[in-house]
Parts: C-alpha cells; structure tokens; sequence
C-alpha cells in the first residue's frame, strides 16, 4: 500500500501538474471503484484544481464551487500521468481523470477492486473520509506519546491503525520500529519517557529521509511510476533473511493475517526470537527461542517439520487458536 511517503510524491507532483487547471472529464470503467453518487461526478467537469493535498493515505484534488475529488489507493492502486485522452487499460484501469495537459490514471493489480473515488461536497463532508490519525511529521514529542499511550496495542499495529497515526503503514513501521530499536510486539504503554523519545525520532527521520530518497530517485518534472512497499534501501522490511544493515544479522519476519512485521532480533528484541503464528506453533519444541540458538541451526531450513509415524505433518493451528508471544 502507497504510505505517506509515497502519497507525499504523488501529491508534489499531480500539484505542478494540474493546479489551476480544469477538469476535462472523469471516465470510469469500473462501477465498484466510484463510491458516492450525491453529489454525482459530472459535477466535477470544467471545475478548476485549486489545491492538492493528502488526508492520510488518501489524495484530495480541491476544485471550485468546494468540491473535491478523493483517491484512496489502498494495498495496489497506483496512479499514472498520460498524455490527453489516453485510453483507460483494459483489465487494471479503473478509471481516468482528463485535463488539458493529460489523463490522470488509476489502474489496480488483482482482482478485489478496494481502491476508490469519493466525490464530496464541502469540508465537513471530506472530514468524514479522515481516519482521525495524528500526522507524524507535524506532531510534537508530547503529542506523539500521548496519542500512542491512548491505544492499548503493540506498537505494531498502533503504527499501523490510521485512527493513532496518519499516512503510516506496514513497510515504514518496520523502518521506524528497527531505527528506533524497538520490537514490533512491544506495547504502547509500556514504552518509557526515552524509549517514547526515541520513537518519535525515528517516525520524524525515517519518513522525512524517504520523502527526500523518493524525490530524488524522481526526476523533476517526471511522475513516480515505480510506487512499491519494497525498496532499495529499507533496513528490515522485505529483507527477510537478508543481513541487518546496522549488526549483520538475519533479518526476522512474522506473517500474520494478509501483513507482516519484519525486524532485527538483535537490534529490537535483545536477540530474541517473536512467536510465528504458524511455523513456531507448527515446531513446537523444535523452535528458536533466540538468534544464537537460530544460527546454529544454520536458519530454518533445518527446522523441517516432524513426521507423524503415519507420514504427515504436524498441523497449523487454526488462527483462533494462536496467541501472540510477549516481546
């Protein structure tokens, strides 16, 4: 899913693009991803853009007449800027934005259609659209701890949940909890004043490094076209196995529901392994407790499941059944 770096850029860029421009038409071709019909979308046509900004995850072309124009990406929508007119791909395009100088595109990977338009009228009708979250890079310390301290989560899925914090998802989260040195599995509460601190930090940095890195891997003028939760560069997330950049060690990763937390044992967990759903409850005894104890088994591959004498494996647990292990 696009996160607030990655937003970030495509705001920056649609501004320099169609900011003070009209809109031409909006062309949609899939039912599903037009979510409003009052006030309904050829309301939009021939409004100029006055402004575009992000709520949240979510990219709002501001037009005359207090209109507004809302995408929201979710995990595999992606935006792409085309010449005028251009044609709405046949099986990813979901639909088309044209101005005079070219066509906003918004295409989608798979099949669940979750990306989406809202057409609203006023500001307290966008207001609706947003999460509530805390903006990170303009929150103070106190801000930032106060607001973590009042969801009851781990700092995982409290990074995560768009009603703590704005713009942050899966991939930065690891990012920020690994330069922070602090384990995904921790809860918020119990978090010290120099941990919180340090948290806060790291959040600040850690999207304003990627903002610039994104910027830059971009040239002026140009549209991000490569808009992707792996990337070049990110310390932990998606480098399952791959050495830490800060202490050499694997990196570990826990799957749970459609995500996962990626993380450093050594740097976050003072060396300790986190509890995999599946795989540490399908071990058993046979699981790591700790890195060392990992690495001299010389990584999972030796950890194959036992047989049964009937020649089956052990089974997974259903997923009501599994529990979080502590940090």
């Amino acid at each position: 899913m696009p996160e607030l770096p990655d937003v970030e850029l495509y705001v920056e860029r649609l501004q320099s693009k169609i900011r003070g421009t009209p809109v031409s038409r909006v062309r949609i071709a899939s039912p599903f991803v037009l979510r409003t019909t009052d006030p309904p979308v050829g309301a939009v046509e021939g409004k100029v853009v006055r402004e575009v900004r992000r709520l949240g995850k979510r990219i709002v072309l501001a037009l005359e007449n207090d209109l507004f124009l809302v995408i929201h990406l979710m995990v595999l929508g992606r935006l792409r800027w085309r010449e005028p007119g251009a044609a709405i791909p046949g099986k990813r395009g979901l639909l088309a934005i044209d101005f005079p100088s070219g066509t906003l595109l918004l295409t989608e990977e798979g099949t669940k259609r979750r990306a989406s338009l809202h057409v609203v009228a006023g500001e307290t009708a966008l207001s609706t659209l947003d999460r509530g979250g805390l903006e990170p890079l303009g929150s103070s310390p106190v801000e930032f701890a106060a607001r973590l301290r009042a969801a009851p989560h781990t700092l995982k899925r409290a990074m995560t949940d768009p009603r703590v914090l704005s713009g942050v998802g899966n991939a930065y989260s690891d990012e920020i909890l690994h330069r922070a040195r602090l384990s995904p599995f921790r809860l918020t509460r119990q978090l010290d004043d120099d941990e919180m601190s340090r948290l806060h930090d790291a959040t600040q940095h850690v999207l304003r490094d990627w903002i610039e890195r994104l910027r830059k891997e971009t040239p002026e003028g140009s549209f991000p076209e490569k808009v992707t939760a792996f990337r070049e560069g990110m310390s932990v997330h998606g480098r399952y196995r791959q050495p830490c950049p800060v202490c050499g060690s694997p990196v570990q990763r826990i799957a749970y529901a459609e995500n996962e937390a990626n993380y450093c044992a050594r740097c976050q967990t003072a060396g300790r392994l986190l509890a995999d759903r599946a795989l540490s409850r399908l071990l058993k005894d046979d699981w790591p407790k700790t890195l060392d104890e990992l690495e001299s088994t010389k990584g999972l591959g030796a950890l194959a499941p036992r047989r049964s004498p009937e020649g089956g494996s052990r089974k997974t647990p259903a997923a009501g059944q599994r529990k979080r292990q502590s940090p």
